[in-house]
């Protein structure tokens, strides 16, 4: 019996000391960055390696799943904390997709984009798709959008001017207070800003750390936002020089445009619009030569009732050198571009506006080869020399065409007609909702980042919807709903295509951010000017700049917000730069934060993983061969110790952290290179020379010049009010 008990015994030994540790599932990680798949970008035949990550010594076995096919892993290398599988297939010119199968003992789960799995599913699988390619400039890069009529006016002389002409039951206004409020009907009010004052400031630009600018639409347009374009073919020349200026205004009550001989002659002769093209050309080369990229705008789903294809006003009827608009008859040449109702020519006003708007005429292209063929042209045009443009940002790309068939057929039309003229182009889409099926490799490159990026931390931090409409407090701070919508819409991309992602907390479409850090629901016409600026958080604000400069994309400012602009959605949005009246610590603080994201390479192509979550309170990692940073925020009113796990971002005990910036309530601080922390604020000379001032520790409330260590694998640190920091593995 003692024997047998022995034996017994032995074998229950035998078996604990053999038995794998308990099945870590928090290790468990790989992505589509070049950290887990190598090449990240493959050409088809190419050999293409994935990897995945558990703790070390855990696991048996991990399958590589394709399809019908299931490959052993093999263990490729391993560090102090993670062992790391590996297996190889060849690239083949198809959408190649997978997800991981993992064994320990007689434990089975699987892995996929959205993390661990019970069941194996082929949905939010890992993707790549062989010859697809992000532009290199584009992952990671700082975006600057600029809405050029309130930018800088650097040419008075082209301006738009008052009674100009007609449109939309109102004349043209001359705005001369560069400081004045967008009027509710500001569609037809225009500031002044244009090209020569982009140029003007391209010091400035480069000074904030901006590598590429990103235009509202440029080309002619009744317009202040010219998303109604009037000629696809020429910048407009109330943007660049007027060589031929004369002509009549309208007088008195007249509302005809064919009696606004000024404005005609401003947008119809061949000088003034190739003056136009000839200012955008040189713009380009100057920005090129500094290193910096352009993207325009291209809309492409609808016109405006201005334009020279459907003359609604007449403008073109009896110009030299232009064809007879559709709506002034019949036989033009353009009559297939639109959908017409009935046959009341001549000017016939039967026509599908985009939403109804007769002001946007909707483009036929299913039944017009013509069109396609010329917006495809348009296209190729304007990436072509000697206009060079870097790429396009695509106006309610998804709303092209009558059908969604067709929507696809045309953007794989245009990313290969684009891409011919110039490889490096980027083809960037306006997008809300799920944006899958565009991504998979063969028509748009990425996406203004609405789902994985601003409406998730916009409710975190402000609890507000992106147009200040409504506010929600169940989602302010609910780290949670952040972290599922967040993961859950970023499986939605491939890598390229995240890495490349447009990262915005404000544009022309939504309030600004800063706004809607005072939590005020409504619109500017239900309240004075001054409330968008009413209990604002700047502080709030620097949380939400730091998640920007650290999460995976391109972050993009509009342009005022570095500069501590306020406003109500639409068009209160689009109030004027403030030159010489901004925020110096905001504008400070931004070129600091964009600074450090430009410096760290781990912040453009590293991974990401989500470390702590709590009411206010967020924390993650990014890391990779590049190194390892954490980033953690504390949105609550009142200072939080905080202590979590860092062992998974791969953070080994006693591994030290110091702080690259942070921001609290009490201000905002960064390191210089030489390791000193200095106040965030925008000071130059008088002959614009940038100067620092070093700050005492005791001036840095919170944020003392000292190492966080790593111990029994997590981070312990104190969290100011309202604050963030960022910090990186020594």
């Amino acid at each position: 019996m003692k024997e047998r008990s022995r034996e017994t015994a032995g074998k229950t030994i035998e078996y604990i000391m053999k038995m794998r540790p308990v099945l870590n599932v928090a290790a468990f990680f790989s992505d589509e960055t070049e950290n887990y798949i190598q090449p990240m970008e493959p050409e088809i035949g190419e050999t293409v390696t994935v990897f995945f990550r558990t703790a070390r010594n855990n696991v048996d076995t991990v399958i590589l799943c394709r399809g019908e096919t299931r490959d052993v892993m093999q263990l490729h290398h391993a560090d102090s904390l993670f062992d790391y599988y590996s297996a190889s297939f060849t690239a083949e010119d198809e959408l190649m997709t997978w997800f991981f199968e993992i064994r320990s003992g007689k434990f089975i789960c699987y892995f996929n984009k959205l993390g661990m799995l019970q069941h194996p599913s082929e949905d939010f699988a890992f993707r790549v798709r062989p010859g697809f390619h992000t532009p290199g400039w584009t992952k990671g890069a700082v975006m600057y959008q600029i809405l050029t009529d309130r930018f800088c006016n650097g040419d008075p002389s082209n301006d738009v001017l008052s009674d100009e002409y007609a449109y939309i039951k109102g004349r043209s206004v001359r705005v001369t207070d560069w400081m004045k409020r967008p009027a509710a009907m500001g569609v037809r009010e225009f500031y002044g800003g244009d090209l020569q004052g982009v140029m003007d400031k391209l010091d400035y630009l480069q000074k904030l750390g901006v590598e590429v600018l990103y235009f509202n639409p440029l080309f002619v347009s009744p317009s202040n936002h010219k998303y109604d374009i009037q000629d696809y073919d020429y910048i407009d020349p109330h943007f660049g020089p007027l060589p031929l200026d004369e002509g009549e205004l309208l007088h008195g009550d007249d509302m005809d445009n064919t009696h606004a001989t000024r404005f005609i002659t401003r947008v119809t002769r061949k000088e003034n619009l190739e003056a136009a093209n000839e200012l955008f050309v040189k713009m380009v080369e100057e920005c090129h030569r500094r290193g910096m990229r352009v993207i325009l705008d291209g809309v492409f789903n609808h016109c405006g009732s201005f334009n020279k294809w459907m003359d609604r006003e007449r403008i073109y009827e009896n110009q030299e050198g232009y064809e007879k608009g559709a709506f002034i008859s019949a036989d033009s040449p353009y009559r297939s571009f639109f959908r017409f109702g009935s046959d009341q020519w001549p000017y016939n006003e039967d026509y599908d506006g985009w939403w109804g708007h007769n002001t946007l005429p909707k483009l036929n292209y299913e039944d017009s080869a013509r069109l396609e063929e010329y917006i495809l042209k348009i296209a190729v045009k304007w990436v072509s020399p000697p206009y060079s443009a870097d790429g396009w940002r695509l106006d309610v790309a998804a709303d092209l065409g009558y059908s969604l068939a067709y929507n696809h057929s045309f953007w794989k039309k245009f990313r290969k007609a684009v891409k011919a003229a110039n490889p490096d182009a980027v083809i960037l889409a306006e997008h809300y909702g799920d944006p899958n099926d565009w991504l998979k490799g063969d028509e748009w490159d990425t996406v203004m980042n609405y789902d994985a990026f601003m409406e998730p931390l916009t409710w975190f931090f402000t609890g507000m919807e992106k147009h200040s409409d409504h506010k929600d407090e169940g989602l302010l701070g609910n780290a949670d709903f952040f972290s599922y919508a967040m993961r859950y819409n970023m499986a939605r991309f491939m890598g390229p295509s995240l890495l490349s992602s447009m990262n915005e907390l404000s544009n022309h479409d939504h309030s600004r951010f800063l706004t809607r850090t005072n939590g005020i629901v409504g619109r500017m016409d239900h309240f004075d000017y001054d409330a968008a600026a009413d209990k604002i958080q700047p502080a709030v604000m620097r949380e939400a700049i730091l998640m920007q400069v650290t999460w995976p994309g391109s972050p993009t400012v509009y342009y005022g917000d570095e500069a501590g602009v306020c406003g109500f959605t639409d068009p209160d949005n689009r109030r004027t730069y403030p030159w010489g009246r901004e925020d110096l610590q905001m504008l400070g603080f931004y070129r600091d934060a964009i600074r450090m994201h430009k410096h760290e390479n781990v912040l453009k192509y590293g991974s990401i993983l989500p470390l702590h979550g709590n009411y206010n309170i967020m924390a993650y990692g990014r890391f990779g061969k590049d190194g390892i940073i954490v980033s953690i925020f504390n949105n609550n009113d009142e200072e939080h110790f905080l202590e979590f796990r860092v062992w998974s971002a791969g953070l080994e005990d006693d591994a030290a952290l110091f702080p690259l910036i942070a921001s609290s309530a009490q201000g905002a601080w960064a390191r210089g290179e030489d390791g000193k922390w200095r106040r965030s604020l925008w000071t130059d000379d008088a002959a614009g020379n940038e100067t620092e001032e070093t700050v005492p520790e005791a001036e840095t409330p919170g944020w003392p010049s000292m190492e966080y260590r790593v111990t029994e694998g997590k981070l312990i640190i104190m969290m100011p009010a309202k604050s963030a920091v960022v910090l990186k593995r020594g």
